[in-house]
């Protein structure tokens, strides 16, 4: 008895395509974040890498959705293929969607201080910045104002703490992150105040922005105010708020420890007489 073949369903080209598209746009961002992590390339060209890899998740998805409508009308497969694409498509341009949604909420800047006044100055590092990457002069009062509605809570800190003391807190809170210190000069007395500047990198990217601490006494103690930077870029995402926040509560919490009681040597016990020693009469 001859058997039948059973003729397999075809499956919708938009549908292959759309996961070969989104599989491809994978490989690429995976590529494309390395490359910008790894400073192989400029940062433009960099960050133009990674948006055609995106971009290519957004074409996946659109073929997607056009494959879902081809196999709901003629009833052909492809359902497997079209739900690939969208789920690597969606996994990939989440995170952008979510910087972009803080984008709208948050001011257009990237330089955030705790003095807008008398902003602490980047002067090593100000050396060490490339030609194309944001001025290092502090952008003015208007920016003051964008930041001060944004976060109003970024403000110096005071601390009953002599100079010394909130310098050196600043140098552990700042080797503890492992940022890169490029200069650091401790404060000396009616002289100077006490500089750190040094280089942070973001969590994803490993962006690189520059972080400067004066810390300058005060007839309380010392005053501690905190600069952080975006090298590019007209928008920061809150990243600089963040950081200052942090920076200035880790300091915080290490003036409030108290330092480790140092331990007194013990006496020695005097050595006895040992057993038949001569008695002097």
């Amino acid at each position: 008895m001859a058997r039948r073949r059973i003729a397999e369903q075809p499956v919708s080209r938009l549908a292959i395509w759309a996961r070969r598209f989104a599989l491809f746009s994978l490989a690429a961002t995976f590529i494309a974040v390395i490359v910008v992590r790894s400073g192989a390339l400029d940062i433009v060209p960099a960050l133009s890498t990674l948006a055609g890899a995106l971009t290519l998740a957004v074409v996946a998805m659109l073929l997607a959705c056009a494959a879902g409508i081809v196999i709901w009308t003629e009833g052909v497969g492809g359902i497997r293929e079209s739900l690939t694409a969208l789920l690597i498509g969606f996994a990939l341009i989440a995170y952008p969607l979510y910087l972009g949604l803080k984008a709208y909420q948050l001011p257009a800047i990237y330089d955030v201080t705790t003095d807008p006044i008398d902003p602490p100055r980047f002067e090593a590092i100000a050396r060490l910045r490339p030609r194309d990457a944001n001025p290092v002069t502090y952008a003015g009062l208007h920016v003051a104002e964008l930041q001060h509605r944004a976060y109003a809570d970024i403000e110096p800190d005071n601390t009953t703490a002599s100079p010394q003391e909130a310098y050196d807190a600043a140098i552990k809170v700042i080797t503890k992150r492992r940022w890169h210190i490029v200069d650091a000069r401790p404060p000396s007395v009616g002289a100077r105040d006490g500089l750190i500047e040094a280089i942070a990198r973001t969590p994803v990217l490993s962006f690189r922005d520059d972080v400067v601490v004066r810390v300058r006494p005060t007839p309380d103690g010392a005053r501690i105010d905190v600069r952080s930077a975006s090298r590019y870029g007209r928008h920061d995402l809150g990243v600089n708020a963040a950081r200052v926040r942090a920076l200035i509560s880790d300091v915080d919490d290490v003036l409030s420890t108290p330092a480790p009681e140092k331990r007194l040597p013990l006496p020695r016990p005097a050595q006895a007489a040992g057993k038949g020693a001569s008695v002097k009469r």
